[in-house]
């Protein structure tokens, strides 16, 4: 036996995964655990479960791989505050302490992390390379183009490679400081949203703007040529030298100073959002399609903290090269830690790898999970009465019967997620058909943003059946975008449409009806999709089936199972803690359904205040 376990840490969402002997056996970020949303700190308590699901100890690690070198990226760092001096001085002075305590000393720390009896060697892998191997080695191809794009790793922010067999290789890379991905956070930062984490609010504000700064991005920021290679014009930005992403020349030619954050988005804002979200994505496609003319390859497979941006994923499945695309579930930093173990086996090694046209990422349920009896002494602990369903059966059809009734559900089943989304194992779900859903989500159970959109998910075998995708093709990992069929919209009136456009209230625009499923349907007739299979999901698949069974709809709303500035919930405790504080009506416990009543409404009152001032506004 192989025991290989892979970290990352310290940079954004730290994570830890474990492989033995080829096979994923266990993943989970250390945020779910601390309850410190993207936690960066070392993931002792991810690194603990990874071992305990595999019943192993620290003792029967072989090889321990960190996700990227820190030593090569200090050096970056130094670097660029010499190339910036003396302007990045404030900068410097609080970066350098927490380099000098903890990520120049990684080998110590992980061996005290671990104990005197780990005797594992230790292997430091690339960046990028690392997030090149969660893609290709977990992926479904025996031979794919790889595609990683992000802030930037060690020096690289963009590499294109190409993996066979058990091998990857990489190609060719952009190097820091010219960076898609920090071009997009900066508009992020200007925008009023949090870097690292308000990507996906500047992705779903984008479809209520016009792109009319894209030809100012493309003239003054940055000189993007045909085979999609790029530099930045770096006198229009701060990161390089200091702790904004913008500087005054940016301000200058986009109307004035960034947005303060929570105060009201005009629609300047949307119009930036929508720029630069058509800029990435054509940024995507041309690398995309310069990926094919030097690989070869049919197929494609992505990772990185970009590759998290499901409108380019979905332009390039449609409009690429590529017969199909996979993309990394966890593709951020998270993922990293995978695809450094997976590394270790295949390549260094060079273990076999035997692709059978499916995945090998489990549908991402690769966390904790937690069983009837846990379940019913804890809800025994806070005085729940409440007995478990006899049969599956009756367990979907009486959660179906809820949804139907327009109730809102958490939805606790099996094994966490691994990645940022949650595909039906930490999710709250609704009735995409209620013209209200939307909202109420967003304001009252989220307590987030009313224009950001929810996700469909939706049977596999009926997805091409309401949405604009192949039936070949699928998206079980919630990382494409497709457009709703034309034959499922609704029509809106002209005066409506022309009235909709100007108005600065967003809640207004995001509840004109646009389809048969408004709540999952975005203002630019959009969704962000998952389709949902019996093989990967089995419960949820059923539960679906049930709802379908009885409204005629094969979708269900799912959003992930927290609340804003939470991480998503990993206990049954951590689930009933969100239940409680907010206006959820059900509560579904593996086998439990636990139905709000007034007591339990009047107890959350108490909570909500106590639950929400925990987390962080993100």
């Amino acid at each position: 036996m192989t025991a290989i376990l892979g970290i990352s840490a310290f940079y954004h969402d730290s994570a830890a995964a474990l492989v033995v002997d080829g096979r994923i056996v266990a993943a989970a970020q250390e945020e779910r655990f601390t309850r410190v949303k993207h936690d960066a700190a070392f993931p002792t308590r991810a690194v603990a479960y990874c071992l305990e699901a595999a019943g192993l100890t620290s003792a029967d690690v072989d090889f321990v791989a960190f996700y990227d070198k820190p030593l090569s990226k200090f050096e970056r760092l130094l670097e660029t505050y010499l190339a910036y001096a003396p302007s990045g001085f404030r900068s410097f002075r609080l970066a350098i302490p927490l380099w000098l305590k903890d990520k120049l000393h990684m080998r110590r720390m992980i061996r005290k992390a671990l104990g005197d009896g780990c005797r594992a060697r230790l292997v430091f892998t690339d960046h990028h390379e690392s997030h090149a191997a969660s893609a290709f080695f977990p992926g479904p191809f025996d031979r794919a183009a790889i595609l990683t794009l992000d802030g930037v790793g060690e020096w690289s922010t963009t590499t294109v490679g190409v993996g066979e067999g058990s091998r990857i290789e990489l190609l060719e890379h952009i190097a820091f400081p010219h960076s898609l991905g920090l071009l997009y956070s900066a508009f992020t930062y200007y925008c009023g949203f949090k870097v690292n984490s308000g990507e996906y609010k500047l992705m779903g504000l984008a479809p209520y703007g016009r792109p009319v700064y894209k030809d100012a991005i493309l003239e003054k920021l940055m000189d993007l040529k045909a085979d999609g290679s790029f530099r930045l014009d770096l006198g229009y930005f701060n990161y390089c030298q200091g702790l904004t992403m913008t500087g005054d020349r940016f301000h200058e030619l986009f109307g004035g100073p960034p947005r303060s954050p929570e105060s009201t988005l005009e629609q300047r804002h949307m119009d930036l959002a929508a720029s630069i979200q058509w800029v990435t994505e054509e940024v995507v496609l041309r690398i995309g399609r310069e990926a094919a003319r030097k690989t070869g390859a049919e197929n494609l497979v992505m990772a990185g903290g970009v590759a998290l941006n499901c409108v380019a994923n979905g332009r390039l499945l449609r409009e690429g090269p590529f017969d199909d695309v996979w993309i990394q579930p966890a593709a951020g930093d998270a993922g990293g830690a995978l695809g450094a173990a997976l590394f270790v086996w295949h390549q260094l090694l060079e273990k076999p790898r035997e692709p059978r046209g499916r995945d090998a990422q489990q549908g991402s349920f690769l966390g904790p999970r937690f069983g009837d009896a846990e379940i019913g002494r804890f809800l025994a602990g806070q005085g729940v009465q409440a007995s478990p369903c006899e049969t599956e059966d009756e367990l979907y059809e009486q959660v179906a019967g809820h949804l139907a009734d327009d109730k809102i559900v958490g939805w606790f089943q099996g094994r966490m997620e691994f990645g940022p989304r949650s595909l039906g194992a930490r999710s709250i779900i609704g009735d995409p058909r209620s013209p209200a859903m939307q909202a109420t989500m967003n304001l009252k159970i989220k307590f987030r943003e009313s224009f950001r959109p929810f996700a469909p998910a939706v049977l596999r075998e009926r997805a091409s059946e309401w949405f604009d995708i192949d039936p070949k093709h699928e998206s079980p990992y919630m990382l494409l975008v497709a457009p709703v069929r034309e034959e499922k919209r609704t029509p809106i009136d002209p005066e409506t449409l022309r009235t909709m456009e100007d108005d600065p209230d967003l809640r207004r625009r995001v509840n004109v009806v646009r389809s048969e499923v408004p709540a999952v349907t975005h203002v630019d007739y959009s969704a962000r999709l998952q389709t949902v299979d019996e093989d990967r999901n089995p419960r949820f698949h059923r539960l679906i089936e049930a709802f379908e069974r009885i409204t005629g709809c094969p979708i269900l709303v799912n959003t992930s199972f927290n609340v804003r500035g939470e991480p998503i919930v990993c206990t049954p405790e951590d689930a009933y803690r969100c239940f409680l504080a907010t206006d959820m009506d059900v509560l579904v416990l593996e086998d439990y359904v636990i139905v709000k009543d007034d007591a339990a409404r009047k107890a959350g009152e108490s909570v909500r205040e106590r639950y929400l001032s925990q987390f962080q506004l993100d």
